[in-house]
């Protein structure tokens, strides 16, 4: 339980950082079949789905919710060295799902499959450069539809190993108003300030109904693939678990690069690798 409940903090944490992705944190950890399996199985063996769903849900909910400022300070004052812990987790992932394919074979429609997936996760990284302006999150009537949407969108990527959320949220213009949104909710909830509380959860209960829509849609779309193309959809996987150190790299801010952050940085990334090993399966 305690395991898989720190597997899902760091699926939480995975999600506040754009451009990594908490889909690649779920392969990185051998839970990516099972989750999906256990989605789209959720109203057909309930209790085995929620007994797995449940804990993870609960560690990326408190990473969310708690977790969320310290990575805005660990970003700000250490991205070199944060962001390398990414890639080390990311990095100690490749054994597992190298082991997916190695009896398969490989042909040009996996080696497409690759380089497409792989040009999709550079590309969104290259776009989040420069992201749009920020988005309203005033309630109004048209605001709750498109939090809505945009949950399901921001889901749908969630859910993709490779593809970040966050990354989404924030071309979207959404990623700051909703990570100010968060931390208001626990201003709010510590204080007991209803004039912050109420505001913000009339602007995340769409946002989570349609993260809730989207993972269901997603997972099952997922499935439906991997039960038809199952060596090109890990291919596909692989190709954007190899892009996500390069997403991450390009979206790190380099401007205070020291040596010592380097230094620094080489340490986190093996203390990453070591605990995708740790964190990895059951």
């Amino acid at each position: 339980m305690l395991k898989r409940i720190l597997q899902g903090v760091v699926v939480g944490i995975a999600n506040i950082i754009p451009g990594v992705s908490g889909g690649t944190m779920l392969v990185s950890m051998g839970l990516y079949d099972r989750l999906i399996e256990s989605i789209t199985h959720l109203f057909r063996d309930w209790k085995k789905s929620v007994r797995f769903l449940l804990p993870i849900f609960i560690g990326a909910g408190l990473a969310l919710v708690l977790l969320a400022k310290l990575f805005e300070y660990l970003l700000g004052t250490w991205p070199v060295p944060t962001n390398l812990g990414f890639c080390g987790l990311i990095a100690g992932s490749l054994p597992f799902i190298l082991n997916k394919v190695r009896h398969k074979g490989f042909n040009t429609s996996m080696a497409v499959c690759f380089l497409l997936f792989f040009a999709l996760v550079v590309g969104m990284a290259l776009l989040g450069e420069n992201s749009g302006a920020q988005a309203s999150v005033a309630i109004t009537p048209m605001n709750v539809i498109l939090l809505f949407l945009v949950g399901i969108i921001a889901a749908a990527t969630m859910v993709i190993p490779g593809v970040s959320g966050s990354m989404m949220l924030m071309l979207l213009g959404y990623y700051e108003p909703i990570l100010h949104l968060i931390n208001q909710f626990v201003s709010g909830l510590i204080h007991f300030d209803m004039g912050k509380l109420l505001p913000a959860c009339g602007a995340l209960i769409p946002c989570g109904l349609g993260i809730v829509v989207g993972i269901f849609a997603v997972a099952k779309l997922i499935e439906w693939v991997m039960d038809r193309w199952p060596a090109q959809t890990y291919w596909a996987i692989i190709g954007l678990i190899v892009a996500s150190p390069v997403a991450i790299l390009l979206n790190t801010d380099w401007a205070g690069f020291s040596w010592m952050q380097l230094l620094i940085g080489v340490v986190t990334f093996g203390l990453g690798w070591f605990t995708a090993s740790k964190l990895g399966g059951d």
